[in-house]
Order: structure tokens, then sequence, then C-alpha cells
């Protein structure tokens, strides 16, 4: 399957920081095999401002990171994915009880 890569999905609370660097990190070691999101079930709507410094001083470019959320992923449209993680698992209560379908 030349050409064929990966859609990974990224999940944690906020989307400001944990599952942003794992979005940026997997999409440049693993250009070509993967192509990584990010989302979260409670977005801060920005992201956090160490995370865009951090990336920025390992040499990532930041400008199209964003907080989003998960349903994004859910409309029509959105990228077919091979896998999702949830970097929140067990961090609060509510992220117990999330469900991914699809």
């Amino acid at each position: 399957m030349a050409g064929h890569h990966f859609n990974v999905l990224f999940l944690c609370t906020g989307n400001s920081a944990r599952s942003i660097m794992a979005e940026a990190i997997l999409n440049k070691v693993g250009a070509g095999k993967f192509r990584a999101y990010s989302a979260g079930s409670q977005p801060k709507g920005r992201v956090n401002p160490h995370t865009i410094q951090l990336l920025q001083s390992l040499g990532y470019d930041s400008s199209s990171f964003r907080s989003k959320s998960w349903n994004e992923f859910a409309k029509p449209g959105a990228p077919p994915l091979d896998f999702a993680f949830d970097s929140a698992l067990g961090h609060s209560r509510s992220s117990r009880s999330r469900r991914l379908t699809g």
C-alpha cells in the first residue's frame, strides 16, 4: 500500500498540552506513515503557551495548533481514524466514562 498512512487521534481533556505535543511529535517522526490529530472532551480554547514555547524550541512549527473538541472528528468529512489514544483516561472522574465510537 504505497502512500497509505494511518490516522491517529490523541485525546485528552483540555487539548491544550499533552495531546498537542503527541500530535506534533507523531506528525514529525511518523511523517509518511502516520497523520496525527488531537482533540479534547472539554477543550480549553487555546493551546498552553508553555506547550507552544517548548515545541518551538524543539523546532516544531506551532502555527497550526489549536485546542478543539473531539466532536470535530464525529462530523461528516472528518478523517477516518485508525487509532485513538486517550491520554487523560483515569486523569479525572469525567474522563473515565467517555466513549469514542465510529
